[in-house]
This record gives C-alpha cells, sequence and structure tokens, in this order.
C-alpha cells in the first residue's frame, strides 16, 4: 500500500490534469511524480497519458478502486501484524468515512492483553519530547519520566513531604541532610548510591532553566555511600519540595541508555512504538502489569480504555481529570506597543469581552476569569478600556498546540479591529528556542501543575521552561515579591501566591483563560484507576477484573 496513490486517489479524479499540480499535492518533484506515475501504470493502478512539452496537460484514468482495496487490505493487516507495525496505516490520507472505519479496527487491537502477561497497549497521539527527567518538560514525557524514575522525596497534594529514595531527612535553616534507601536497584541491577544522587543534582542545579531556583544551593556534598548534604546557607523554604519535582528525579547514564529506579524500566522508544516493562525488584510495590505500550496513532485518534474481556455492549464509564488551564500571556517587556500599560489593558478587556466563547474551541476548556489556580477569585473586574492608537500590528506566536486557541485569539481582536500577524513555531521551538519564541507580544499557553498547587504555582513562575520566567525577571516589584518565597514556609505560600497573581493579572501581564478537563473513558472491569502527576493514570495501580466464566472454561 502506497499512502502517495491513496493521496491522489482522494484528490485527483479521471480526466485532465498537470504533472505540476500532482507533484505539489504529493511534495515530490517533477522527476519524481514521473516516475510514480510510471510506476502506478505499470502496476495497472491507472492508465496515464503524459501531456506533450512542459506544462501541457495529461490524462489520468483510474482503472481500479484505489480507497476500497487499501481499506480491505489495512484491515487484513491490523489482524495479523504487531500494533506497532499496523498503527502507520491510520496516519495514510483515508476519506473520513474510511478513517472511522479503521480506527474503529485499530481501538480492539488496544487495551488490557492477558496472555501470558498483562500488557495495557495505549495510543500515543505526539512522539515523547525526551525521556529525559531534566529535558522532559511537555506533560506526555514527564508523565513516562514519572513511571521510570523516582525522587528523593514526595509532595502531596495538601503539601506534605513523604519518603521516597530518601527514607529520612535533617533540615535546618542552613543545610538538608538526606538519607537514602539500601539497597535501591537501577534497572540494570546496579545499586543506587549518594554520589547518584549529589550527581544528578548538580546537573540540574548547573541546567540553565534550573539555576535560578537552585540558586540558593552552594554546594552538594556526599557524605557517605547513603548519606548526602545539600548546604544553602543563606535558607532556602522550598529546598524539600525542590527535590520532589520530576526534573529532580535520579538517574545513572550509560553509553547505550539512561537508567531509573522506577517501577517501570524503559525498553524501547522509537516514533513507532515506546515500551515499558515492570520491574521486579522495585523497592516500592511492584506494578500489577507487566508492560505497557504507547502505539503511535493519528492526532484525532478517540481512545478508551478497555480490556480483552469487554464484550460488544459492554458499559464504559468516563473519568474527569484535571488537565489544566489557559493563559493569555503579554511580553511587556518587548519593545513594541505591548510595553504599554494601556495597550495590554485594552486587550484584557477585549478578552474578558470574549472569553466565554473560547468554549468554541473545544468543550473541554471552561472559561475562566478567577485564577489559575483552583479555588482561588481575585473578584477583579475588568472595566471598559479606552482604546489606545495601534501603529503596527501585535505579533501573536502560534503553536502546533495552540492552533485552535490562537486563531481564536487572533480572530477576537481582529473583530475589534486591531491589527495582528500570527508567528507560527513548532511545540518543540517553544521548548528549545528561547528567547527567539517569546520575541512576541502575545500568546496563548496552557500549562498543568505537577502536584501540590502552592508549590507549583511557583515553579511555573521561576523555571526557565516558563513563558513568564523571561518578562518576571524585568519587573523589579514581581521580583521583590518573589524573593520572599526563600524564607516563607511553604504553608504559608497560599496567601503569596494569591499577591502575585493578583498582580499579574491587574497589570494585564497574565490573563486567565480556561480551565480544562479531560474525560477519558474506561470499561468497567478496569479497576484502581488513579490519576497522579499532570492529571494522568498511574499505571502502577491499574488491574482488570478477571471473567471467571472464562476462566472456568479454559480450566475445563
Amino acid at each position: 500500500m502506497d499512502d502517495k496513490l491513496l493521496t491522489l486517489w482522494r484528490y485527483y479524479p479521471s480526466g485532465s490534469i498537470r504533472i505540476e499540480e500532482i507533484s505539489e499535492t504529493l511534495q515530490l518533484s517533477h522527476k519524481q511524480t514521473s516516475r510514480y506515475l510510471k510506476k502506478w501504470d505499470e502496476e495497472g493502478w491507472i492508465a496515464f497519458s503524459p501531456g506533450r512539452g512542459r506544462g501541457k496537460t495529461s490524462v489520468l484514468h483510474w482503472k481500479m478502486e484505489v480507497e476500497n482495496i487499501f481499506e480491505r487490505e489495512a484491515m487484513a493487516r491490523i489482524d495479523k501484524e504487531p500494533v506497532e507495525r499496523s498503527s502507520k496505516y491510520l496516519l495514510y490520507n483515508w476519506s473520513t468515512d474510511s478513517k472511522m472505519r479503521l480506527m474503529t479496527k485499530f481501538q480492539s487491537k488496544l487495551g488490557f492483553k492477558q496472555e501470558s502477561k498483562d500488557k495495557l497497549i495505549v495510543p500515543k497521539r505526539y512522539p515523547f519530547f525526551s525521556v529525559h527527567p531534566v529535558e522532559a518538560a511537555d506533560v506526555f514525557s514527564a508523565h513516562l519520566v514519572a513511571n521510570v524514575f523516582n525522587r528523593l522525596v514526595s509532595l502531596t497534594e495538601d503539601g506534605t513531604i513523604t519518603p521516597e529514595l530518601a527514607h529520612s531527612w535533617d533540615i535546618s535553616s542552613s543545610k538538608l541532610r538526606l538519607y537514602l534507601r539500601k539497597d535501591i536497584k537501577f534497572h540494570d541491577g546496579s545499586l543506587l548510591t549518594a554520589k547518584d544522587a549529589a550527581q544528578c543534582l548538580e546537573r540540574l542545579r548547573g541546567h540553565k532553566h534550573y539555576r535560578e531556583l537552585w540558586a540558593p544551593v552552594t554546594n552538594i556534598e556526599v557524605k557517605a555511600s547513603l548519606i548526602l548534604d545539600i548546604h544553602h546557607p543563606g535558607g532556602c523554604s522550598y529546598i524539600l519540595p525542590l527535590l520532589s519535582m520530576m526534573c529532580a528525579s535520579v538517574y545513572r547514564e550509560t553509553k547505550e541508555r539512561i537508567l531509573g529506579t522506577g517501577c517501570f524500566s524503559l525498553e524501547e522508544n522509537s516514533g513507532e512504538k515506546t515500551t515499558l516493562s515492570a520491574f521486579s525488584d522495585h523497592f516500592q510495590e511492584r506494578p500489577l502489569l507487566d508492560s505497557v505500550e504507547f502505539v503511535k496513532v493519528p492526532a484525532d485518534f478517540k481512545g478508551i480504555y478497555h480490556s480483552q474481556n469487554e464484550e460488544a455492549g459492554n458499559s464504559s464509564v468516563e473519568v474527569e481529570s484535571d488537565s489544566g488551564f489557559g493563559i493569555i500571556v503579554m511580553n511587556s517587556t518587548r519593545d513594541s506597543s505591548i510595553k504599554r500599560k494601556e495597550v495590554r489593558d485594552y486587550i484584557h478587556w477585549v478578552i474578558s469581552k470574549y472569553r466565554d466563547s473560547i468554549m468554541e474551541c473545544s468543550p473541554r476548556l471552561v472559561p475562566n476569569s478567577k485564577s489559575v489556580m483552583i479555588g482561588k477569585d481575585h473578584g477583579i473586574s475588568i472595566l471598559e478600556a479606552e482604546r489606545p492608537e495601534f501603529t503596527e500590528p501585535l505579533i501573536i506566536r502560534g503553536a502546533g498546540h495552540t492552533v485552535k486557541t490562537t486563531e481564536w485569539l487572533e480572530n477576537v481582536l481582529r473583530i475589534e479591529g486591531i491589527p495582528v500577524e500570527i508567528k507560527w513555531f513548532s511545540f518543540a521551538d517553544t521548548l528549545t528556542k528561547q528567547p527567539d519564541t517569546l520575541d512576541v507580544d502575545l500568546f496563548v499557553h496552557g500549562e498543568i501543575f505537577e502536584s501540590n498547587q502552592d508549590f507549583s504555582f511557583y515553579y511555573f513562575m521561576k523555571n526557565g521552561f516558563s513563558p513568564l520566567s523571561q518578562v518576571l525577571k524585568m519587573n523589579k516589584e514581581l521580583n521583590r515579591l518573589l524573593d520572599k518565597y526563600l524564607h516563607t514556609p511553604l504553608g504559608d505560600w497560599s496567601a503569596l501566591n494569591s499577591t502575585v497573581e493578583h498582580k499579574l493579572i491587574e497589570e494585564s501581564i497574565m490573563i486567565p483563560l480556561y480551565y480544562e478537563k479531560r474525560f477519558i473513558p474506561f470499561s468497567t472491569d478496569i479497576m484502581n484507576i488513579e490519576f497522579k502527576h499532570f492529571g494522568y493514570v498511574d499505571f502502577s495501580k491499574l488491574w482488570v477484573r478477571p471473567n471467571v466464566l472464562q476462566h472456568e472454561r479454559a480450566i475445563l
């Protein structure tokens, strides 16, 4: 099967045609296009008569129903081939009806497979940006990291610090001493030491995106094989929460791979498939699953977590998961009209005027004018602002993951007669090509907090991947507020967070836009559905209630 032939079938019926048009559609050179047309003619798919002379009209005649034949073949291959191979057929240029039938067929290959081992196969709509804890800045990658690596400590939603790789600690105003658990194994069987943890933390605190957060730490010292000291002579109220973040995971790098200590080991990671295998020697509870496979599917694939016990008509339940929030960031430091507060205030008023229509982008988006933090409400009323003069277009940053909301923002500004231009970037660019991707006037940004809301808000303000970190560096008043966190206990951060966010909204720098919900369908025989980091399912807890009748028949 050839996706280029299917594309030709989809867009060009029998009749007159120009090779230049086909070349543009198939994204091939003139010579390559001619070769393909000759090949398909010889194979009997088409009858093609090239025009005489460059630019002359050619004649195409279809001899077979390509999509029907391809669909039947794809259905058969989905039945026979492993999911990581058959998933590629979903990415072909099908008509809507064919694609829906194929995705429905492919859906039966996903879910729990209880053969010799218990395996969960789940769709992977996007590639993992990175499997390295320090570089996993997107939620998809961070979710993978959460299953493969461990942190020294964990931070619960209510702000409690709990042991993980470290079983105990002593803390003072200038130093944190950590005591690591004995006999913790990396995925290759080697033992974790304090030196491993120290090396990871040293690399982290020297990383360009984390230097400011780690600035209070002056020295990390190995005192014994399982004892580690972190020195912060000027004080650091958040040193323990800092160690709980995903980027602070402990790992060991070899020439072949990066090793973790988590409940799953990373066995394979390619564009088509990523495989996690249960780590039997995990120092905590072993997963009930034996493996999890992430298989590439189209971005619009509608997945469901189901089991092989599920029969036609079996009930399912949708489980709601928090999927973060969206904001509009206005770059008050850029040397353009956006630097003027009256311009930002006017745009702020326009956004508040149209905010409720954000639901048109997706039913998952709930308009939010209150706060990025759940339960907060600053009670700020946005009054109609006087229209300023616009002497040049405002530059909006657009990215692949914010297409709909970016187009919504462009539309509402144009309705109000505000001149705008969109500068598009890839998702990877927004993470790796700063400050270039921040050299714009405003943009929509989606974020989801890792766990504890109070610490995550501060972390969002300060980490270098955050689009706000560059803006805040230039704002003296906000910097003074952020400096207070260093000597304020985490339990008192809620009020401090409110003060900072109120100022950001008041200055029309960060504007709350929406909350986002994710509704995940599960077969009713899937047990122990829990959400952990970033609102994603905790794979280490899932299991399937066995079909007793099937087991009895198997025994008989």
